[in-house]
């Protein structure tokens, strides 16, 4: 859930801005910075990272490690000291992808800061393949992409309430990951290819 301070803000599915990669790369430069050699890659997920797809305004990025139990201590500890915030619920701390419960940390940003969520996930684990997944299918696929955003947008403007969104929103992503599944299957995709 949002801290106070970042639910002062409203939210709203807009159409894609071209912004947006130029302020993950911003925010992926001050993430090496802090982590260093913690990160093994440092990727930009979600809706923002697909070019002419609309989205909410939040830049997600994925922070991949080698070991959550090895190096979550202290990566907790470089993202705090710049200001990131540990998102406390327990669904911000293990996350079902393909049938297996994979650890992860969230991270909002210092107060004031960009809108945006740092998902920490262990390099090779299905829910990191998952977000990178996701993008790329998208990424390939212009007519996936548009519907996809046009479902948003329509779900947005009925459903105000951010938390119910994206309960609802959550079967029609199933979906949309079969067949996205269904695509790297036909294509050889790889989340080593991904990039």
């Amino acid at each position: 859930m949002p801290f106070p301070d970042e639910m002062a803000v409203p939210w709203s599915v807009v159409a894609h801005r071209g912004a947006w990669t130029r302020e993950f790369e911003e925010l992926a430069a001050v993430l090496r910075g802090a982590l260093g050699d913690v990160a093994l890659a440092i990727d930009h997920i979600g809706s923002t990272s697909v070019p002419g797809l609309a989205a909410k305004d939040v830049i997600d990025v994925q922070v991949r490690v080698a070991s959550l139990a090895a190096d979550g201590a202290r990566l907790t500890g470089r993202m705090t000291g710049i200001g990131f915030r540990l998102r406390p619920e327990p669904w911000n701390r293990q996350e079902v992808s393909r049938g297996h419960t994979c650890s992860k940390l969230v991270f909002a940003p210092p107060v004031g800061g960009r809108h945006g969520n740092v998902h920490v996930r262990e390099q090779g684990a299905p829910n990191t393949r998952y977000a990178l997944l996701f993008r790329d299918h998208l990424r390939a696929d212009p007519a996936a992409r548009d519907a996809w955003g046009a479902f948003k947008l329509r779900l947005s403007e009925d459903v105000r309430d951010v938390f119910a969104y994206g309960q609802i929103k959550a079967p029609a992503t199933d979906v949309l990951m079969g067949a996205a599944e269904r695509w790297a299957d036909a294509v050889g995709w790889t989340p080593d290819a991904a990039g």
